[in-house]
């Protein structure tokens, strides 16, 4: 326990001034001292003990990033003086509590509450430090400061502001299913359903058997397939912390990612999120279709770009003992010249000779902007060098196809929705 003096305490002692002016003896000066230290201590003495007041959080665990949730500080007095509470809730800045400063006065034998309410502008852990409770003394002079035993701790999920698109990509996939009325029926190996032939029909489709029966031509129509695997790579070494407007590129990546795992349960797909770098720290696997979003916005909220090169030849060793031939295997990461001279391109060429392989980078929209910039010398340099960064970036897009990936590379705003048309490509195509 600490025992501190307010401002009010040195106040008081202004009130010795006339006092030292009319009698300057060093005595007179030593006696005033020493009155105004026991009243001090006096008061700090008669204040409730802060080591004695119970204090129990109601705080929530959980909130979107973005959105404010409240929670309160419930402080019981089992003393028998009132207590004048200063009570101070040390959470991290990032966690937008509105005030961690409070002031309450709580009567013997009673409970109060400090209401709180919490807005993160952060992905991720948060935690209180300490809750410090200090009660004043009845002349307000001093203060005795004790730390209570109320840890807190909530985690700011991600806001998966790509959710807004799911309608219309769950609506293509309706279509693809044969759900919803459309003039193309979906491909895939599961027989649908008989219907009449149309101009543009393959003829491989045309069931004589049927069309033998109703004397008119008849095709089968198929859906696509249920029940596939998927397994989401999401890369979070260095190349991933790069800022991208508001927020990180492993940001959109996760945006990006959620959106295919919504858009997969739709489907009746099974998926599985790994987040590697150079190690696989986390993973989500095996949850159920109803569960598998919920499970991976809890699993990611708290993971954080490493500041490390990925190995992706251990990435690839993950990847083989946690799929089957024909998953498809999504490797969410940046397509950068360093990433083909860090094991990328062998890796997804082994890849793609098992697996359906989508390769999805988010690119930087500030490339766009300084390519287009002839303003001065300055910026024609800079957009010089944005053409170039650019063109690498063309260049190691076409080497990922001529392996066998399919390779997605599109801004923040467009590359959850571009990842889920892929998506939506593989099953139309029958390759998923």
């Amino acid at each position: 326990m600490r025992i501190s003096l307010t401002p009010r305490a040195a106040l008081a002692a202004l009130l010795a001034v006339p006092v030292i002016v009319l009698w300057p003896q060093w005595w007179m000066l030593l006696v005033l001292a020493v009155v105004w230290a026991a009243v001090v201590l006096a008061d700090a003495l008669a204040a409730a003990d802060p080591r004695r007041i119970r204090v129990r959080r109601e705080a929530p665990t959980q909130v979107r990033l973005g959105g404010t949730v409240g929670g309160r500080l419930l402080l019981t007095n089992p003393t028998g003086r009132r207590a004048r509470l200063e009570v101070r809730d040390a959470w991290n800045p990032t966690a937008g509590l509105d005030d961690q400063h409070a002031r309450l006065e709580v009567p013997s034998e009673e409970r109060r509450a400090i209401t709180q309410h919490f807005t993160p502008t952060r992905r991720g852990e948060h935690r209180s430090r300490e809750v410090l409770v200090s009660s004043l003394g009845p002349l307000g002079l001093a203060r005795r400061s004790a730390r209570a035993d109320a840890p807190g701790r909530m985690l700011a999920l991600h806001p998966f502001g790509a959710r807004r698109h799911l309608p219309s990509r769950v609506q293509r996939l309706r279509e693809l299913e044969g759900l919803a009325a459309i003039h193309q029926r979906g491909q895939g190996t599961e027989f649908d359903s008989l219907r009449d032939f149309v101009d543009g029909d393959d003829v491989r489709s045309i069931d004589w058997r049927a069309t033998a029966r109703r004397r008119s031509v008849v095709v089968r129509t198929w859906r696509p397939e249920r029940d596939r695997h998927v397994l989401i790579v999401v890369d979070t070494s260095r190349t991933s912390a790069g800022r991208l407007g508001e927020a990180t590129r492993l940001d959109a990546q996760f945006d990006a990612a959620l959106l295919l795992t919504a858009l997969a349960g739709q489907a009746g797909d099974r998926v599985d999120l790994l987040c590697v770098d150079r190690i696989p720290h986390v993973s989500v696997l095996g949850s159920t279709r109803t569960k598998v979003l919920h499970d991976m916005v809890t699993a990611t909220a708290a993971v954080e770009p490493a500041l490390v090169e990925t190995d992706w030849e251990l990435a690839a060793s993950t990847i083989a003992e946690r799929t089957r031939r024909g998953s498809l295997v999504v490797l969410l990461t940046p397509i950068e010249a360093a990433a083909v001279h860090s094991g990328l391109l062998p890796v997804a060429a082994r890849l793609a000779r098992d697996h359906p392989l989508v390769v999805a980078s988010v690119a930087d929209p500030a490339l766009e902007e300084l390519a287009a910039g002839r303003g001065d010398l300055e910026a024609v340099y800079r957009a010089a060098a944005a053409e170039r960064a650019r063109g690498e970036r063309t260049g190691v897009a076409r080497a990922l196809e001529r392996v066998g990936a399919h390779v997605v590379d599109a801004p923040p705003d467009r590359a959850p929705q571009d990842l889920a048309d892929a998506y939506l490509a593989l099953k139309a195509a029958g390759r998923l």
